[in-house]
């Protein structure tokens, strides 16, 4: 009996790594035809060739700090993916009996916005990750922080950091204060969900969410924090007249 056991689960194994191979073969292939199609280097120029492009120096260093802690705040310690983050997915994944988690890094995110589709799939999953390696070759992290917010929906009809700034605080990028930054920080995450003209209840929920974060990776105080979602009514009435 023991040996049947076995002999059913080694062919259950073989299965899985059969199928396995199958999805990363595909996801490969998705990739290298990316690839094929336009270059890293050069799909890089095309978007900082926008008029709307925004240098990483033209951004407050408050909205920057808010990105990484919300989206990946080990960003700058890790390559193109994150181990702990996919570890501590497929935990939160396996303990609800869902896909709550899906453990990306921000050159994964960036992958996908510029590269794919964001339809959440396995082959599309697979090739994201090809990619972010291909583009971790060939930009530095700086580099690839910027090309994530310029290639980042913010809702609205909003296509990168400037366009949002301009669009929901009449403002440019370098000058929007802690309040703007950390709410815009939030909204990539779901967009349609938490533009703060459509949701400002959830936009204000997302926000605070991004400064625990902040709070929590030590960029700022509890008392900051505060003092941040202090500025609310003021900062809402600009964002409502626009």
């Amino acid at each position: 009996m023991k040996k049947i056991i076995i002999r059913i689960l080694l062919v259950i194994i073989l299965i899985v790594a059969i199928i396995a191979g199958i999805i990363t073969y595909k996801g490969y292939t998705i990739y290298k035809n990316a690839l094929d199609e336009i270059s890293v280097a050069d799909k890089v120029s095309e978007i900082q060739a926008d008029e709307n492009y925004t240098k990483i120096e033209d951004m407050p260093q408050f909205y920057l700090d808010a990105v990484v802690a919300v989206e990946d705040h080990r960003f700058y310690d890790h390559g193109a993916i994150d181990p702990i983050a996919i570890a501590r997915a497929v935990w939160t994944n396996i303990k609800s009996f869902e896909l709550r988690e899906g453990g990306s890094t921000i050159t994964q995110q960036l992958a996908k916005n510029i590269y794919f589709t964001q339809e959440k799939t396995a082959l599309r999953k697979i090739a994201e990750i090809f990619m972010a390696f291909e583009i971790e070759k060939n930009c530095e992290k700086d580099e690839i922080l910027e090309l994530y917010v310029n290639t980042s929906y913010f809702g609205d009809g909003y296509y990168c950091v400037k366009e949002a700034a301009n669009g929901y605080f009449d403002k440019e990028p370098i000058d929007m204060n802690e309040y703007e930054s950390s709410m815009l920080a939030g909204i990539p995450n779901a967009p349609s969900v938490y533009a703060p003209t459509k949701n400002p209840d959830l936009a204000s929920q997302r926000q605070r969410q991004v400064l625990e974060r902040m709070v929590e990776y030590e960029y700022i105080t509890e008392d900051k924090k505060n003092e941040i979602m202090n500025m609310k009514e003021e900062e809402d009435t600009i964002i409502n007249n626009n």
